[in-house]
């Protein structure tokens, strides 16, 4: 059973450096803002981080970077951090891109206590260099191994205290599958709910995958770029 704690310092100071850390969101929907922020303070070197992609520069994961917290990504998109790119090109950065679904698969896999999977994605790519080919029914395939962290950082819309979650439009995309792949999941919620008032029919996260619960405040919700329809 998950336990409410009021301290973002102590959830976050079971990450360690070196640690592989799974950070749920969606570009900057549904990223947990104030784990990042403690974790930026806390100062963790040597992270992995496994996410879909690395923030802007000055927000979200993107503050990790900035405070050079960062010695591997893993992500499926990285266009929108100069910080990101730059300390790749200069060496300091160890990037691994991988397919959008292929990296939901394996982070959900890891979850799900599967090794890996096999998928037609990336074959024919660099991607698929060094990795294991196999046919089935007349088409190529590679295998992908799991992922799970070391701990995982999430954010629900919101949440009760035995750690049940519930996640709110795009927010829903990685932040399940992050929770059930780390070993210590860390929940920041916008509201905390007493117990039994979550309809167990849409409850996103069991509560069995959560240790710690937190109840957020301020929360920014920054977009990367505002479009908006012409006249």
């Amino acid at each position: 059973m998950s336990s409410i704690t009021m301290s973002f310092a102590d959830s976050v100071s079971h990450i360690k450096n070196g640690d592989t850390v799974i950070v749920g969101g969606f570009g900057l929907c549904g990223i947990p803002e104030q784990a990042i922020l403690t974790l930026v303070e806390q100062g963790t070197k040597d992270l992995t981080i496994v996410s879909n992609n690395c923030g802007v520069d000055d927000w979200g994961l993107g503050l990790l970077l900035q405070n050079q917290q960062i010695t591997k990504m893993i992500a499926s998109y990285v266009g929108e951090n100069k910080t990101l790119e730059s300390q790749y090109l200069n060496g300091d950065l160890d990037l691994e891109l991988v397919p959008q679904g292929t990296l939901a698969e394996r982070i959900r896999a890891g979850g799900a206590g599967l090794p890996g999977f096999y998928t037609p994605s990336g074959v024919g790519t660099p991607i698929a260099e060094g990795k294991e080919h196999k046919e089935f029914n007349g088409r190529t395939y590679i295998l992908e191994e799991a992922i799970t962290g070391d701990a995982a950082l999430v954010k629900a819309w919101k949440g009760d205290a035995y750690g049940n979650l519930i996640y709110r439009h795009t927010a829903r995309n990685f932040n399940p599958l992050a929770a059930a792949a780390g070993k210590v999941t860390i929940a920041e919620v916008e509201e905390l709910v007493d117990v039994g008032k979550l309809d167990p029919n849409f409850i996103h996260t069991p509560s069995i995958y959560v240790q710690y619960v937190l109840k957020g405040e301020h929360y920014e919700k920054r977009i990367e770029r505002r479009t908006v329809r012409g006249a």
